[in-house]
This record gives structure tokens, sequence and C-alpha cells, in this order.
């Protein structure tokens, strides 16, 4: 992979590419242009206006298009990338095909080619897998993990094509119907054609100064969610990603609990809850500390605990308090046994 150099794309404010960039970047590399790596809908959550263009100016300039196959979950049954333009694309089992998502679930993503690329696809050394010009092997199984492969195949099969057109529906409805509840409270940082957003919207929390999108992803603990995904793609937002399997009772809880949540932070702005000792500064909370005597904060274990009515008869309490994310990535420990454990 020497030499290899990679390239980035400009965008504009609404998170698209910027064609104008793309192109003159193109045309500048065009004696060594490979691919272009593109995701679509891009990670920004809106569908790309000139997916389309982009694919045909890496095209002209003797390049292939790679498409990121993550967010299939809003493509299914209403596009295909090979029409779009590309000549490469994986397909993430995770959402899309019933495989859970980042460390609940395996790698496992089945690549799809263009007709002219089929004889380079990966051969084996004991299946002939039908490529005239294989790159050779890249994995001991030929067609990927026999434990993990029949999950989505069975997925595939039960839903049919009709069904799986509806879920990549549900997938938009539901991302749709959060980033309208919540625009009074959270902006949606992009949104693409008809100001909608695709399968995932992403909300701004970046004009608080004094709470952060951690703490909101801590404080979210205490009414019984997981956080979606915070400062990625932009640092200080949070980018929720409701899928299809959400349900419209679900698809509130976390709305009204992002609303509570927001005049939380709100108070805290305001000076109305001490800056420091507050319920998402200290969040989340745990039973132990519950039932900690004496209390040490200034606002009620009720608030601390059971901030939403629901809690009351559903309550997920979380295992360990606040800890510091970062610490074990910046403070390596090694624990391997030290050189005496192999002395004689």
């Amino acid at each position: 992979m020497a030499g290899l150099r990679v390239v980035a794309v400009a965008c504009d404010d609404q998170g698209n590419i910027d064609v104008a960039d793309l192109r003159a970047k193109a045309e500048a590399h065009k004696a060594d242009l490979a691919a272009l790596m593109v995701t679509y809908p891009s990670t920004h959550g809106v569908f790309e206006d000139s997916i389309r263009e982009v694919c045909e100016i890496i095209h002209a300039n003797g390049g292939q298009v790679y498409m990121d196959g993550a967010n299939l979950n809003a493509q299914v049954g209403l596009c295909r990338p090979r029409d779009i333009g590309a000549d490469v694309c994986h397909m993430n089992l995770h959402k899309t095909f019933c495989i859970p998502h980042g460390g609940g679930g395996p790698g496992v993503g089945p690549i799809g080619v263009a007709e002219h690329l089929v004889e380079f696809l990966p051969g084996h050394s004991v299946v002939n897998l039908g490529g005239e010009n294989p790159v050779g092997a890249i994995a001991a199984a030929p067609w990927g993990s026999a434990g993990i492969l029949p999950i989505p195949w069975v997925y595939i099969a039960a839903m049919g094509g009709p069904g799986l057109t509806a879920a990549t529906q549900y997938a938009i409805l539901n991302a749709n119907y959060i980033a309208k509840r919540l625009q009074d409270y959270f902006p949606v940082l992009y949104r693409g054609h008809g100001n909608l957003v695709a399968h995932e919207c992403i909300l701004d929390l970046r004009r608080f100064k004094e709470v952060t999108v951690e703490d909101v992803a801590k404080r979210l603990m205490d009414y019984g969610f997981h956080a979606p995904t915070i400062s990625w793609p932009v640092a200080g937002t949070m980018m929720v990603e409701p899928t299809e399997s959400e349900s419209k009772e679900e698809l509130d809880r976390f709305c009204e609990a992002m609303i509570s949540i927001h005049a939380e932070m709100s108070a805290i702005e305001a000076g109305k809850a001490d800056k420091r000792n507050n319920v998402l500064k200290n969040s989340p909370h745990t039973a132990d500390m519950l039932a900690a005597e004496p209390w040490a904060h200034p606002y009620s274990r009720e608030q601390a605990c059971f901030p939403a009515k629901w809690l009351h008869d559903h309550k997920f309490w979380p295992a360990v308090g606040r800890i510091d994310n970062v610490f074990g990535d910046r403070n390596l420990v090694c624990s391997c046994a030290g050189m005496e454990a192999y002395s004689d």
C-alpha cells in the first residue's frame, strides 16, 4: 500500500458533498485516482441530492465508487446501490439484517460488486469461488461466518420483499418523528430534501455551555435508556438512529425523556440549579446512591432516580455511577505477568 494517499472532500452547510470541490480534486488526481468511499444516506443523516453526479464524476476520472453499506437500513426496497452508481458495496448485517450493532454484534458484512469486478473477487484454496483473477483468500471460511449468516437469511426469508421495504419506510419515518418532536428543544443539525432526514437525525447540543452531551448520555441511563451515539460525526451532538424496531410508544418515551432532560439542562444554564452538584453531572444514579445517607445533593432522591412517571413501574438501575470514559485509553496498564513469573 506504499504511496496510498487519502484525500478528503468538503461538505456544504447541510452536510452534502461539495460537488465543485469533489470535481476539482478528482480532476487534479485523475492520474492516480483509485476510488471514492461514500456513505449513502450520508452519516449526517441525509440523502445526498447529488449522489449520481458524484458517482459520474469519479467514473469520468477513472475511479471506482465504494459505497459504505452502513446505512442500507434507509435503502432496502427503495433504491439500489448499483443504480445509484456504486461499483462496490458492503452490506452491514447489523441494523438492516437483524444482527446486533456495535460491541454486541460481530463484524460480518457481505460484499457486493458490479459485474466488471466479479473476476477480481477473493479466491479460496479449497473452494472455487468463480473469480478468474482472484486476489487470493481473505478469510478461512469462504462464505463468511456460518454461525451468523443463517440469522439474516432467516430474517430476510421471513420478512420477504414487502416486509423489508416496510422496515425501511418505518426506519425513515421513526427518525423523522423524533426530529419533529425534538426540534424545538434540540435543533436538528442537518436536513435534506423537503426538510426531512433519512433514517437518523443529529441533535445539536452545542449551545449549552454548562452541560455536555456526555452528561446527557449519562442522564439518559436514569430514564432507562442506553444513549445514542454521541459526538460523532460532529462533536457535541447526539445521533439518533431508531431503526424500524421501535414502537411509537417507545419513541414517545425517549422524546419525553429528552424533553425532561432539556428542562434540567435549562435550569443549570439559568443558574437555578448548582452548576456542579446537579442531576446531570452526578448521573447516572445507582440504587446504592439512592439508599446512601446522608443525601449530599441539593436535589431530591425522587428527581435523581425517578424523574419520569413510568420509572415507578419499570426502572432499570445502572450498575455503576459516573466513570471517566477515556481514562483507560489514556492510562494503559499492563495486565500480563511480570518477567519474574517466567524464571525457573
